[in-house]
């Protein structure tokens, strides 16, 4: 199927998707040294390792960097939906609202019925207040737990190699 035309408006190109990111080619491992490393001295070897730990370091950030704007694309994209729909909903439970009311008032005065519709809602208001309330203290503080659990692990890996 094939894709609907871009606006003529839009001066920007669309920003990369991470699976159009195509990594640099990479050598095959051999079991040879790579040509010129057998004179090489160790520190032309470690400078070596510095530049490829850099590189690396450098393609990863920017797949990460991809991952991260793709998805805040698609989160974007379900505010925009989960937003449509809120909107929707208002009316839908304010039609409701009109329509309890009504029902009320063939037995019940007018503003008595309003009241009464009215009592509940801010019941059930409260009690989500204090279920909202409940998730973000359990949310809180914002810290990424595990992310710093398996960083701890890693430099206490490193370490323990490092004595042996």
């Amino acid at each position: 199927m094939p894709a609907a035309p871009e606006p003529a408006a839009s001066a920007l190109p669309p920003p990369p998707s991470p699976a159009a990111y195509v990594p640099p080619p990479r050598e095959a491992p051999s079991t040879s040294s790579p040509a010129g490393t057998e004179d090489a001295s160790v520190g032309d070897l470690v400078k070596e390792l510095s530049e490829q730990s850099s590189t690396l370091a450098r393609q990863e950030m920017r797949l990460a960097q991809l991952e991260l704007q793709e998805k805040a694309k698609r989160a974007g994209v379900a505010v925009g939906v989960f937003a449509a729909a809120g909107i929707a909903a208002f009316f839908g439970v304010a039609a409701l609202l009109v329509a309890a009311v009504a029902v009320l008032d063939t037995t019940l005065v007018t503003w008595f019925s309003a009241a009464i519709v009215g009592v509940v809602l801010l019941v059930i208001a409260g009690v989500a207040a204090l279920a909202g309330k409940k998730q973000i203290e359990q949310a809180t503080p914002p810290v990424p737990e595990q992310a710093i659990g398996s960083v701890k692990r890693d430099v206490e890996t490193v370490k323990s190699s490092a004595k042996h």
